[in-house]
């Protein structure tokens, strides 16, 4: 019997370029935040349990801003704890060290949570709603162990006047991810996506896929990040004990190169925008009161 998927958010980051808990800051006319918008937008598509990898200490955070309506509308939720002591055996958290250990760390989080195939998001990032139906009819329809998914969106798309980003720049093969690599300090310069190196900008094709951390996997992908995460400890703890951390497309990458999984290249039609630094967030109040507008969300998403 076919299992309905789950969407999984990750929601335990600190916000430090923001400056606050954007994953509940409000940019809906009743201050609803984008993950407000994404769960609705996921409950449209046909999921109805949503997952949230959150910090323990903020759960009452959650609950009182968004989780309490959602479950009273019919949509189930979980919470997974990001948790920095939780690693593997063997290995000590450096005394002193504040941020967490990354989007990897973080899914390895629902191991034991999420026992369906499932897709996962940023908290921060607005995706559209085509995104969630191409994702749910793949998990629906075609996923399975070490066959899995991601929705690409174009690079020019994802970015913001207002300062750099990271992305996961991919390459395509027969319909399939072939390669990703995690590129800093992408910019938007005189309209075009360019990237800094060794003090240099460089040219981004515009037009080139890259990942925003919308990934359809199944259960089995928590056993076959642990040991990516742990040669991830083995090789970096040492060197920069206060800040390495290790994000799911990287992780990713590793996989697909090693040929232990396939990753199929979804797309959307809909326009990507997300709340990377605190100017963003008058960009995304406009283009949210524009969609309530034209009635693509009724003024109040949850009755």
């Amino acid at each position: 019997m076919k299992q309905n998927p789950t969407l999984v958010i990750l929601a335990a980051g600190m916000g430090s370029r923001y400056g606050g808990m954007k994953q509940i800051d409000g940019v809906g006319s009743h201050g609803e935040p984008i993950i407000d918008f994404s769960i609705y937008d996921a409950y449209q598509a046909g999921f109805r349990k949503v997952v949230l990898i959150i910090r323990k200490e903020h759960e009452q955070l959650f609950r009182n801003a968004l989780t309490d309506k959602v479950a009273r509308n019919g949509m189930e939720v979980e919470f997974a704890y990001q948790d920095m002591n939780n690693i593997p055996a063997g290995f000590t958290v450096p005394e002193g060290r504040e941020k967490p250990w990354g989007t990897t760390h973080a899914l390895l989080a629902c191991k034991g949570v999420v026992n369906e195939p499932f897709a996962i998001i940023n908290a921060d990032d607005f995706y559209g709603r085509d995104a969630y139906k191409v994702v749910f009819d793949y998990l629906t329809n075609e996923i399975s162990d070490d066959h899995y998914a991601m929705v690409g969106f174009q690079c020019l798309n994802t970015l913001t006047a207002n300062g750099t980003v990271t992305r996961g720049l991919c390459e395509e093969k027969d319909g399939n991810l072939s390669h990703i690599v995690e590129i800093q300090k992408i910019a938007l310069k005189d309209g075009h996506a360019v990237y800094e190196e060794n003090g240099e900008w460089k040219p981004i094709d515009d037009h080139a896929l890259v990942s925003m951390n919308f990934w359809g996997f199944t259960p089995k992908i928590f056993d076959e990040l642990e040991p990516v995460f742990k040669n991830f400890l083995e090789k970096n703890l040492e060197a920069n004990p206060m800040k390495c951390e290790h994000v799911i497309p990287t992780a990713v990458g590793e996989l697909v190169s090693e040929g232990k999984i396939t990753v199929k290249m979804l797309s959307s039609k809909d326009k990507w925008f997300g709340v990377t630094y605190k100017e963003d967030k008058p960009d995304v109040v406009q283009k949210i009161a524009e969609k309530k507008a034209s009635g693509e969300y009724p003024d109040v998403l949850w009755k």
